[in-house]
């Protein structure tokens, strides 16, 4: 059929071709934007379709545009046997860069910089160059694979749940848009919103207002009060304390009689709260070591301390803590609040294992913060498993071990990837073991040769799957 070594042969000048082909998407900003006829996602991705479609044709594939939504590019016109799904848009470039721009890709040694180069976009011509090595090394197919390229990844995976409206899956499906070797477990979901009210108060020491977060799905970094009634030189030494206690760093200002603190954290994402230290749930055990006023602000802030206090990262005072060999632990991050002298809105971001259900994680939380007065409102999403001992598992397992002579195993993660509610589908590449892509961050990167090992690795999955 096709061997390990005419692969290698074939790539041994490709390098130059991927390169030049990521470096034409990051050249893009597509961030999610205003929606408009033809771009549903805003023109940003809607340019960053275009331009991968380009590059697909001009490989030799046959690439269609879908509204919009998703691409899509063929090997032939046959059955699909194995779809890869990869994505064009990507998240804010935010500030920090010191090698490059966001979208001004440039290669460094063996790391090519630019937002977008490891999520997904170095993937997505990965794979696409796997697909044209399949086609200019003449291997007879029996069954198609398509690539499936789509523009809202970041914000909530809606062009996938539209294509799949509308076309079948695949029997094998696999995202290189995480890591290697394979992760085919995702832990469920439960991201709820609660609320409470009280009446505006006079009494002072008081909260005038607190903000912190920016995304449900980030562990904040940065959260700021104001607080009348008292000087930052009455709260500099219970800060200190609590500094010295949870490592949160607090400054202060006056604005117009009103003592502002600002906490300062580390922010990580939500999937993994214990890479991180948590400003929100830092300034509130601040403010409830205070001496404020009695009060309904005051109350609601106590009680949030004690639902999720400082370094919970698991649950375990909202009675939902639990774990299983499989996913590992659920984990939780007090990710959103905005108060205000009359009320408060807060989210929490809950990754939930396998053995987690509704009656054991949902019903007992909403119990826990409906017992101190907050409405409670959301939703438990299931986890995706596919079991470590399907053929489509020990294929790309098998192959994975040849190319890289590393231990093929299976993981859980607790982030979620293209394949959440895909039958059987997994996430499978393009980074190493133990490498760093900066992802989601400054100087996002990727390394060149983690890239074309993987379109060799696709390759020969490629024509086991299809051939």
């Amino acid at each position: 059929m096709i061997t390990k070594e005419q692969i290698e042969a074939y790539f041994a000048d490709k390098e130059k071709t991927l390169v030049e082909a990521v470096s034409r998407l990051v050249s893009i900003d597509s961030v999610e934007g205003e929606p408009a006829p033809g771009a549903p996602f805003g023109p940003g991705p809607a340019a960053a379709l275009k331009e991968a479609l380009a590059i697909a044709q001009e490989w030799g594939l046959t690439a269609e545009n879908h509204e919009g939504y998703v691409g899509t590019a063929d090997l032939n016109g046959g059955e699909d046997a194995l779809h890869i799904l990869g994505h064009l848009d990507v998240v804010a470039p935010g500030e920090g860069w010191s090698v490059t721009q966001p979208y001004s890709p440039k290669l460094v040694d063996d790391l090519l910089y630019g937002r977008g180069a490891d999520d997904d976009k170095g993937p997505v011509i990965a794979s696409l160059l796997a697909m044209k090595a399949v086609k200019d090394l003449g291997v007879p197919l029996t069954k198609n694979c398509k690539m499936i390229m789509g523009t809202n990844e970041e914000s909530g995976s809606g062009d996938i749940a539209w294509y799949f409206a509308r076309h079948p899956f695949a029997p094998a499906t696999f995202s290189p848009d995480s890591g290697f070797p394979v992760i085919n477990t995702e832990k469920g979901s439960l991201r709820p919103t609660f609320t409470k009210s009280w009446p505006a108060q006079e009494a002072l020491p008081r909260v005038n207002w607190l903000h912190g977060g920016i995304r449900t799905n980030i562990l904040p970094g940065d959260a700021s009060a104001g607080v009348e009634g008292l000087t930052m030189y009455d709260i500099q030494p219970v800060a200190r304390n609590v500094t010295a206690r949870t490592g949160i760093k607090f400054t202060f200002a006056n604005e117009d009689g009103v003592t502002v603190i600002k906490a300062k954290g580390e922010a990580s994402h939500a999937a993994w709260p214990e890479g991180g230290n948590n400003a929100i749930t830092g300034l509130i055990s601040l403010l409830c070591a205070l001496p404020l006023a009695d009060g309904g602000c005051k109350d609601a802030l106590h009680d949030l301390n004690a639902l999720i206090p400082h370094g919970d990262c698991k649950g375990r005072a909202l009675g939902i803590a639990q774990e299983e060999p499989i996913s590992g632990p659920l984990t939780l991050a007090f990710s959103l609040l905005e108060v205000t002298d009359a009320g408060l809105k807060g989210f929490f971001d809950s990754r939930a294992p396998l053995c987690a259900t509704e009656e054991n994680c949902l019903q007992v939380a909403k119990a826990a913060f409906e017992g101190k007065g907050f409405t409670f409102e959301g939703e438990q999403g299931a986890p995706h498993h596919v079991p470590e001992n399907s053929p489509f598992i020990q294929t790309l397992l098998r192959r994975y071990e040849e190319y890289t002579g590393l231990k093929g195993e299976c993981l859980s993660t607790g982030g979620g990837t293209y394949v959440h509610d895909i039958p059987g589908g997994v996430a499978f590449g393009c980074t190493l073991p133990g490498f760093d892509t900066h992802l989601h961050g400054a100087d996002e990167r990727v390394r060149v040769s983690d890239l074309m090992l993987s379109a060799k690795l696709f390759t020969h999955i490629i024509v086991d799957l299809c051939a």
